[in-house]
């Protein structure tokens, strides 16, 4: 009998799932990596959040055959040197777009309309009144054209914004206006009213935000970065913001998570934080359950090597 581990905060949820339609597998659940404690040991398959994950955590499982990554970034767990060459490891890749999207255009407007001060004086009881800036007419550079990005762009298309794609991969997409390499980062981000951070972390975009490209964004220009907290150089970030070089920023995801309290960030009136909740959805199970059951289904049937969303290693 193949042995399931689900983590998270939800984990009984998935597996009042999943138990019917698979009554021959063993399912246990944590919370947390640490409340799983021993139940790694014996777990075949682990389902849960990639980031939530440690090295001792994997050290732990020792006859683990296959990771489902409930997230579409595994760039920790594909980090750990104990994380066996033949363990399979998917993720869930493609379902993360309207969420993502409308946390970019939440951010988008709550940084230009300054949303976070209309809360702060609802709290002080202040009836003060300012011009609300639109976005129509905007240019909005998003640097990462996958799913996420495709769907980021799509909503920003419907505000009537000028939408920029930068990726290594140019093609015709509907809602993007115009297309710049990689290597033209710094130009996209000096055309951009908002410049939004969805591309992976890898060795290649690791810190690619960086003092450089700040700088060439406009003063009145807004960084959102709801990929991943490596990609963006945090302390060139932190400077830019207390220089005035940009007007502002919103942060989902952070160097190191949760964001430590001695952080400036959490200081800057400029800044908005979220805490990475970006892909989180109150109706999960129903967008990762397609992938999810479908690849049980596959690996109890012996399909391991033809997983869907299988991830390179």
């Amino acid at each position: 009998m193949a042995n399931l581990l689900i983590i998270d905060a939800i984990a009984d949820q998935y597996k009042a799932y999943l138990q019917p339609k698979f009554p021959g597998l063993s399912i246990t659940t944590a919370r947390t990596p640490a409340e799983a404690g021993e139940l790694l040991n014996d777990a075949q398959i682990l389902a849960v959040l990639a980031p939530r994950l440690r090295g001792d955590d994997i050290e732990k499982a020792r006859r683990l055959e296959w990771v489902q990554a409930f997230t579409t970034g595994v760039d920790n767990l594909l980090a750990f040197p104990c994380l066996k060459k033949e363990t399979v490891v998917t993720n869930c890749r493609g379902i993360h777009g309207p969420q993502m999207s409308e946390l970019a255009v939440l951010l988008m407007l709550s940084l230009s309309r300054g949303f976070h001060r209309i809360v702060k004086n609802q709290e002080r009881k202040l009836y003060e009144r300012w011009p609300m800036p639109l976005l129509e007419k905007k240019t909005v550079g998003i640097f990462g054209i996958g799913a996420i990005g495709e769907e980021v762009a799509r909503k920003s298309k419907a505000f009537g914004m000028r939408v920029i794609g930068i990726t290594s991969t140019k093609r015709n997409i509907e809602w993007i206006d115009e297309f710049y390499s990689r290597e033209e980062l710094p130009a996209a981000a000096a055309e951009s009213d908002f410049f939004i951070v969805v591309a992976p972390l890898s060795p290649e975009t690791e810190k690619i935000v960086n003092e450089k490209l700040l700088s060439a964004m406009k003063p009145t220009g807004f960084l959102i970065n709801i990929s991943r907290g490596g990609v963006v150089d945090e302390e060139a970030l932190i400077a830019a913001l207390q220089n005035g070089q940009i007007a502002g920023a919103g942060l989902d995801v952070f160097q190191m998570e949760p964001l430590p309290e001695e952080s400036p960030l959490w200081e800057m009136e400029n800044v908005i934080i979220t805490p990475h909740i970006g892909g989180y959805t109150d109706n999960y199970i129903e967008q990762v359950m397609p992938i999810f059951e479908e690849n049980l289904r596959r690996f109890l049937d012996g399909e391991k090597d033809n997983l869907i969303n299988t991830v390179d290693r």
